[in-house]
């Protein structure tokens, strides 16, 4: 009699786990149904409705981040770059990249470097998200520069995961570089008091500078990167074979005059799904180099070098998608609160080139 009953029992349990959840009281509530996120009034429109779709874009394994460029190389006066942080902060990417040069560098006395740390990173510290370096030139070309960079930011190269995606911020600064004009950190300076004091004069030394046969051989050098950023890259693809898509960031756009181990990495990518992230030209450009898109973001507040439709501050907003990136550049100038457009502001957006 005792086995029947306990026979019963198990049967009333798996019972009450088919039909739902039991509560303590013997009664049974039903497995809720997941809630439809969008709703409305199905009898008061039962034909004609005011819309199109009622399919929405809420995949849960699409993201948006954002990519910003060069803060420095010539950092205009009018504090482009802090205001774009407040306005990465209206859009609310899922996090942010740079592409390198967040400080001016070039300072030989350590106090001065730390100065040039704590003022970006005081900036970078008002988003309400992660923001991921990049090294660039400015930031470590230069005694003491990649010391600072270890003790502040760790590994000069590095890798993360995201949703199944792989982000890997690579180091075209890793090899030896030309030395830079020694008087370098002398003309920033006055570079930056001229914006304020005389633009004109400060345009006409910057286009002498970067006429300087020596700063445009050092423009297009190509890129070597060393036997052990190549090992590490080879060994993070193959470790990471299987992700839906690959993005690589790097200061300098080295597809523009390939080395030879650019051209190696570029092998190692073969046909995996990727696109190229760079800056340091400080002007736009896009290049689709078989089927793969690279491309060189303009600045954030760092000066144009040469004319043309590239010189526009701005950021990328990458929206991560089932078939691929979308990319869509978003000039700084056409981001505003809700409080509506300060004119005062237009100064650190309208900003003239070289020749104008």
């Amino acid at each position: 009699m005792r086995s029947r009953t306990a026979f019963l029992g198990l049967l009333l349990v798996a019972a009450v786990v088919q039909a739902g959840c039991a509560r303590m009281d013997g009664t049974v509530e039903a497995e809720p149904e997941e809630a439809n996120a969008f709703s409305y009034d199905e009898a008061a429109m039962p034909h004609a409705r005011p819309w199109t779709l009622e399919e929405f874009e809420n995949n849960p394994e699409e993201f948006q981040f954002a990519i910003i460029g060069d803060r420095t190389g010539g950092a205009n006066v009018q504090g482009t770059f802090a205001l774009a942080i407040g306005q990465l902060n209206l859009l609310q990417p899922e996090f942010v990249i740079n592409v390198g040069d967040i400080i001016e560098g070039y300072a030989e006395d350590p106090a001065e470097l730390s100065a040039m740390w704590e003022e970006a990173e005081a900036m970078i510290a008002k988003l309400n998200m992660p923001f991921f370096f990049t090294r660039g030139n400015h930031d470590v070309s230069f005694p003491g520069g990649k010391e600072a960079w270890r003790e502040r930011r760790g590994p000069n190269y590095y890798h993360f995961v995201y949703k199944d995606v792989l982000f890997m911020v690579l180091d075209s600064e890793d090899s030896p570089r030309p030395e830079p004009p020694p008087e370098i950190r002398e003309l920033t300076k006055v570079y930056k008091r001229l914006q304020t004091e005389d633009p004109e004069a400060a345009q006409r030394m910057l286009a002498e500078f970067m006429s300087d046969d020596a700063i445009v051989a050092a423009l297009g050098r190509p890129v070597e990167f060393p036997e052990d950023q190549m090992a590490w890259i080879e060994k993070t693809l193959r470790e990471q074979a299987d992700v839906r898509w690959t993005f690589l960031f790097m200061h300098e756009p080295c597809w523009e005059n390939p080395s030879g181990s650019f051209k190696q990495i570029q092998a190692l990518l073969g046909d995996r799904k990727h696109t190229f992230f760079a800056g340091h030209l400080h002007y736009y450009d896009y290049d689709e180099i078989d089927g793969v898109e690279h491309i060189t973001l303009g600045p954030a507040g760092a000066s144009w070098h040469h004319d043309g439709p590239g010189n526009v501050d701005h950021l990328a907003w990458v929206t991560m998608t089932d078939e691929g990136p979308q990319i869509a550049n978003i000039a700084l100038k056409g981001i505003f609160d809700r409080k509506g457009l300060d004119p005062s502001l237009f100064g650190a957006y309208d900003r003239k080139g070289p020749s104008q």
